[in-house]
């Protein structure tokens, strides 16, 4: 697997945190914006895409911020905004493949702390935290994990995890959604 240098590319910002204050007010704006661009999307790559670009446009501590589909037994990437992501993320490999097996949030406030390519697979060596969260459908099924990192350590806490499992619920869980890979 090829790996982004430690430099990171002329068109990526790196991350800035947000206080907790500023956080809670840039996801009340992240919710009135999906709100009026999906409406009853139902279109999973839709959702997908949108959800990316408006989070990365309104959170500045946003490196890195995608899907990881579920295929069989292994996350393939889908519509994700940054640096080049994994292709294929075994479940139970990584912070991503340990979220799709427990299906439970996980907040990592130092990937370089974990142990390389089994506990965390760096795809970008820029990422220092980061934030994964399990995507169900509405019948309640693993469909994805979503990835957010940061290029600075303890970027996310309980704040992130509440307004970003607040968004996954609404958008996929409350929702028949279509497909092109259905």
């Amino acid at each position: 697997m090829a790996h982004a240098t430690e430099q990171m590319p002329y068109f990526i910002k790196p991350s800035l945190n947000l206080s907790d204050e500023d956080k809670i007010q840039a996801y009340q704006n992240v919710q009135s914006e999906l709100g009026a661009l999906l409406g009853d999307e139902q279109d999973i790559l839709v959702i997908m895409s949108s959800i990316n670009c408006i989070l990365k446009s309104h959170l500045p501590y946003y490196y890195w911020v995608g899907f990881y589909i579920v295929h069989g037994d292994i996350l393939k990437v889908g519509p994700y905004q940054g640096t080049l992501g994994c292709i294929d993320i075994a479940i139970g490999r990584g912070v991503c493949g340990r979220v799709a097996q427990s299906k439970q949030t996980i907040i990592v406030e130092d990937v370089h702390a974990l142990d390389q390519g089994s506990a965390h697979i760096a795809c970008d060596p820029n990422s220092h935290s980061e934030i994964v969260l399990p995507v169900f459908n509405e019948d309640r099924e693993l469909i994805a994990v979503f990835d957010v990192d940061s290029t600075l350590k303890e970027s996310f806490n309980h704040i992130d995890q509440q307004y970003l499992e607040g968004i996954l619920n609404k958008f996929f869980q409350q929702r028949k959604l279509t497909s092109v890979f259905a």
